[in-house]
C-alpha cells in the first residue's frame, strides 16, 4: 500500500562512518545529513562500538532534522556482523563487539566444531568476528558471568529501534548474512542456535518492513517531536541497496553494493554452486528470500592503496589504461586479507617498479575490477551489472568492469543506496533513479592482461 510520508529520517550505521539524512520520498534526495566517523572503543573486555555516542550523535541530528527541514517516518540500516546482547531492564548486557577483533586460537577451534555445514546455513567461515555464531560462543564462553545477564539477543539494526521504540525484534536480512544462525531455504534459525542454547533469548522476529511502534514518549519529546512518528524495524544495509532494484528490475540482474565491502548480489540465480571457501555465500533479501551473494573488501583496499600511492588525477584514461596493460603492471589480491574470491593470497605488485602513480592507480582500479569479475562469476550472476555506492563514480573500474564482464553496467550515483533503500521501508515508492549506462568497450590487450593476473595467483 503506497503511503503519503512526504519526509523520511534514517539512521545509517556503517562501519567506518555513521550519518543521519533525511530524504525527500518523491525523489529520494538527500535533504539533510549529519555525519560522524564509528569509532571502535578498545578499552574494556574487548573492542567495541561507542553506542552511547552514536546514540547521542544521532539524537542530535533527530533534534536538529526535527525543526528543519521535519520528518514523518524513521528507518534504520546498519552493517552487518553484529548483535547487541541486552539484560532485562533492555541496556547492553555486554559492549556490542567490533566484527574485527580475533579470538584466541582456542576459542576459534572449539566453534569450528559446533557450526553446521554451509549446506545447512549458506554461510562460509568468516575470518575474526564475522559470523555472529562466533561473536556469541566467544562472548558466552569467555565471558560466562556477563553473559549470564543475556536475556535478549537482537541483530544490529533491530537495537536502535528498540532505542527508539522499547519494542526489541530480530529481522531476517541481519540474520542471513553469514550469521551462521539462519537456514535460508527452511526460513528459519538453524541448529547452531540450539547448540549454542540461545533459542530463548533469541528476539521476536519482524519483517523489515514492520513498524514497530512510535518514538517513546521521553525521546519524543527530547527530540522535539510535535506527534507521534513511526519507526520502522531496518535492514541490512547492503540489502537496502539491493531493495530498490527488487522493486524495479526484472531477473536477471546482479546489484554491486560498494561501500567498505563490495557486496555482490546474483538475483535470479541459485544456491547450488556456492563456494563456501572463496566468500560465496546466501544473503537473504528483505522479503525473505535467498539471494547468491559474494563479497570482498574492495572499499577498504581502495583507501589502502589509493594513499599509498599518492593523489592522482582519477579521470579515466584509455590511454594510461593501455600503458598499465602492455607493461603488465599487476596488483595482486588480498590488500585486505581474510575475505574475498582468493583466499591465503598476500597482496603484492609485479612489473611496478618505477611505475608512476598513475599507472599504480590504474593497476588499482584492474584490481578492483578483476577482483569483482570473479565474484560475479563465483555467484553466476547474470544480466546487466548494477554498481552502487562510491564505486559508482569511479568511471576507470566501471569501464574495466564492463569490459572484463562483456556487459552493461549500470552506474547509480549518490553517496551510497543504503539510505535510500531503508527509506523504502516505510512504504513510499521508489523515485526514478539517475543512472549511467556504461557499455562494454574493447581494451587492447586486456583478456592477455586478466590471464597474467590469474596465472600469477596459481
Amino acid at each position: 500500500m503506497t503511503v503519503n510520508y512526504r519526509r523520511i529520517a534514517v539512521l545509517d550505521i556503517g562501519k567506518t562512518n555513521a550519518k543521519v539524512v533525511v530524504l525527500d520520498s518523491a525523489t529520494g534526495v538527500e535533504i539533510s545529513v549529519a555525519k560522524m566517523p564509528n569509532s571502535v572503543v578498545r578499552d574494556g573486555i574487548y573492542p567495541h562500538y561507542d553506542v552511547e555516542k552514536l546514540w547521542t550523535f544521532t539524537l542530535d541530528a533527530l533534534r536538529s532534522f526535527a525543526r528543519e527541514p521535519g520528518f514523518d517516518a524513521i528507518s534504520i540500516t546498519t552493517h552487518g556482523a553484529s548483535a547487541a546482547l541486552l539484560n532485562a531492564a533492555g541496556d547492553l548486557a555486554m559492549p556490542v563487539l567490533d566484527y574485527e577483533h580475533e579470538y584466541p586460537a582456542d576459542v576459534r577451534e572449539a566453534y569450528a566444531l559446533l557450526r553446521p555445514p554451509f549446506e545447512e546455513t549458506f554461510s562460509p567461515h568468516q575470518s575474526m568476528g564475522l559470523n555472529v555464531g562466533a561473536q556469541l560462543h566467544y562472548q558466552k564462553t569467555t565471558f560466562p558471568d556477563a553473559f549470564a545477564k543475556v536475556t535478549t539477543i537482537v541483530t544490529y539494526p533491530q537495537y536502535w529501534a528498540s532505542r527508539l521504540t522499547g519494542v526489541v525484534s530480530n529481522e531476517v536480512t541481519s540474520l542471513g548474512c553469514h550469521t551462521d544462525l539462519w537456514a535460508p531455504r527452511e526460513s528459519t534459525y538453524s541448529s547452531l542456535v540450539d547448540t549454542l542454547g540461545i533459542r530463548s533469548l533469541m528476539a521476536p522476529i519482524h519483517s523489515a518492513f514492520d513498524a514497530l511502534g512510535p518514538v517513546l514518549p521521553a525521546i519524543n519529546k527530547e527530540i522535539g517531536l510535535s506527534r507521534d512518528i513511526p519507526v520502522f524495524c531496518g535492514i541490512h544495509d547492503s540489502n537496502a541497496s539491493l531493495l530498490p532494484h527488487l522493486l524495479v528490475r526484472p531477473a536477471p540482474f546482479a546489484v554491486v553494493s560498494t561501500g567498505t565491502w563490495v557486496i555482490n548480489f546474483g538475483v535470479g540465480g541459485d544456491l547450488d554452486h556456492l563456494e563456501p571457501s572463496r566468500d560465496t555465500l546466501a544473503n537473504v533479501d528483505a522479503y525473505g528470500r535467498a539471494v547468491p551473494s559474494s563479497r570482498f573488501m574492495g572499499g577498504r583496499e581502495f583507501e589502502t592503496v589509493s594513499a599509498e600511492i599518492g593523489h592522482v588525477d582519477q579521470e579515466y584514461s584509455s590511454a594510461a589504461i593501455e600503458r598499465v596493460v602492455s607493461n603488465s603492471i599487476l596488483l595482486l589480491p588480498n590488500v585486505a586479507p581474510g575475505s574475498g574470491p582468493f583466499p591465503g593470497q598476500t597482496a603484492r605488485w609485479i612489473n611496478a617498479e618505477g611505475a608512476s602513480a598513475e599507472a599504480r592507480y590504474g593497476a588499482l582500479c584492474l584490481y578492483l575490477a578483476l577482483m569483482n569479475e570473479a565474484c560475479l562469476n563465483l555467484i553466476g550472476a547474470r544480466g546487466p551489472v548494477i554498481v552502487e555506492g562510491p564505486f559508482a563514480l569511479n568511471d576507470t573500474y566501471l569501464t574495466l568492469l564492463a569490459a572484463l564482464t562483456d556487459r552493461d553496467v549500470i552506474a547509480v550515483p549518490g553517496s551510497t543506496g543504503t539510505s535510500q533503500g531503508a527509506a523504502l521501508l516505510t512504504g513510499i515508492q521508489p523515485p526514478a533513479a539517475v543512472e549511467r549506462r556504461i557499455q562494454p568497450g574493447k581494451i587492447t590487450g586486456l583478456s592477455a592482461y586478466r590471464q597474467s593476473w590469474h596465472t600469477a595467483l596459481a
